[in-house]
């Protein structure tokens, strides 16, 4: 790889020391590096796809995993490999340490490197019959109560056939990759991030026995929230 650009949360590199080591690296040593002098918009991301090169091989994105699903999500028409390196608290998506710098970019630079593919989800937010926005999700979708500590229902169709009434505090669906996000929490398997499946958890529900129910990636899966619920509910897309 010879063309890069940088997305940092210049929130954890406020100084962008981290992201001025990383392009003084790769141009020392013959390659292009990019990084974006204007930001978009306030919670709009942190790039932008049209700002890309149509020549960029590699997105470099410093920050903390929030940092990486937002980069998977501000890029997912472009097909850009992301490396994440981890400025932040966990790391499961954002494995390069800031100290392992030189040696993973050298590891970039030299083509020693496997591309992983990872399924996403896609989700529409319906009133009634009426669609109203669709959004994109590299870890989950979660549906739960906001405000109100009462217990909701929740009724599951899968391909338009009714699965289940889960009454629970929501709803979350995880691919494989946020496995080990919300769905780890809520007792859900872990799996492996390559897989392409579909993790159905109900959180906190009220029952004896809690049970993830595993679906195919091309299932689709419709979540009625009834009229009978009391108080209001949120569809949060990667905690968004």
């Amino acid at each position: 790889m010879k063309n890069f650009i940088i997305i940092t949360n210049r929130t954890k590199d406020k100084e962008l020391q981290v992201t001025n080591r990383i392009r003084d690296y790769l141009t020392a040593h013959g390659a292009e590096c990019i990084v974006e002098e204007e930001l978009p918009e306030e919670g709009s991301g942190y790039t932008e796809a049209g700002c890309v090169p149509e020549n960029t091989e590699c997105a470099i994105v410093l920050g903390g995993d929030g940092t990486m699903l937002q980069a998977a999500i501000d890029l997912i028409d472009t097909e850009i490999p992301l490396v994440g390196i981890n400025l932040g608290t966990l790391g499961f998506l954002s494995e390069v340490n800031r100290n392992d710098l030189e040696t993973s970019l050298d590891q970039l630079l030299s083509d020693h490197f496997e591309i992983e593919q990872r399924m996403m989800l896609s989700g529409s937010v319906y009133s009634g019959t009426k669609q109203k926005e669709t959004f994109q999700a590299l870890n989950d979708i979660v549906i739960t109560r906001r405000g109100s500590l009462q217990i909701n229902s929740y009724n599951i169709f899968v391909n338009e056939k009714h699965l289940h009434c889960y009454h629970a505090d929501g709803i979350l669906v995880a691919t494989p990759t946020g496995s080990t996000g919300y769905n780890l929490s809520a007792g859900g398997p872990i799996v492996n991030p390559c897989a392409r499946l579909m993790v159905l958890t109900p959180i906190c529900p009220h029952t004896l026995t809690s049970r993830t129910i595993v679906f195919g990636a091309d299932s689709r899966i419709r979540i009625e929230i009834p009229a009978t619920n009391r108080g209001s509910q949120e569809a949060a897309f990667d905690g968004d």
